[in-house]
């Protein structure tokens, strides 16, 4: 059996993870994120650069201290979206790990998406399902269900969130890092579709899971 691909080792965990997204800005697809874990404590940022965002060719995921963990950087001209994923802060001349892009030109909001590991044969991940949905699934080669994302319910309530708040659940020996990292790549590969069917829930601040 192949091992997963890891690119920060410290959040691999042996534990399914529920972590809370935040999308930082109600207006502009591809601003930023915030992510918490099932306590409430901050895992992952990623800063807000305003009403630009949509055209921004690179991301960076960071830690909550600010620490790069990586950089997703569009790769141009591509027709299917190709996103390459790099370790901690990119520089130039330094080698991609990763690509993503979408497997087809039609149906752009529930087109599959395929995540190329480079310098690992055999290893790669698919991406099924609508992010523009909040509902999208993150398998490996082998089939396996390594993470899903889907839309948050208010456990005290019992209220669906707005999209800008989402759930992302990772499988034991995933890396989040990883799995935030794709997040990103979908936001800003269907952006454009983030209110075609929102509501009006308010966010809160995520401190309990679903």
């Amino acid at each position: 059996m192949k091992e997963e691909f890891v690119v920060q080792e410290e959040y691999v965990s042996g534990e399914e993870r529920n972590l809370t997204v935040l999308k930082t800005s109600r207006f502009f697809a591809g601003d930023g994120f915030t992510v918490y874990d099932c306590k409430g404590q901050l895992v992952f940022r990623v800063d807000s650069y305003g009403p630009d965002a949509r055209d921004k060719d690179e991301l960076v995921l960071m830690d909550p201290q600010g620490r790069c963990l990586l950089t997703v950087k569009r790769k141009r001209p591509s027709l299917h979206q190709r996103w390459e994923g790099f370790k901690g802060e990119r520089i130039d001349g330094d080698k991609a790990l990763f690509s993503m892009k979408r497997t087809s030109l039609i149906g752009r909001s529930r087109a599959s998406v395929i995540v190329e590991v480079y310098d690992k044969p055999g290893v790669e991940y698919h991406i099924e399902g609508c992010f523009s949905q909040r509902c999208c699934k993150i398998y490996n080669a082998a089939k396996k269900l390594m993470a899903e994302i889907r839309r948050k319910v208010d456990s005290t309530t019992s209220v669906m969130l707005g999209k800008e708040v989402f759930s992302l659940c990772v499988k034991p020996g995933f890396d989040g890092a990883l799995a935030m990292g794709l997040v990103l790549v979908l936001d800003q590969i269907n952006g454009e579709n983030y209110f075609e069917s929102g509501t009006t829930e308010s966010p809160v601040h995520p401190t309990t899971e679903d």
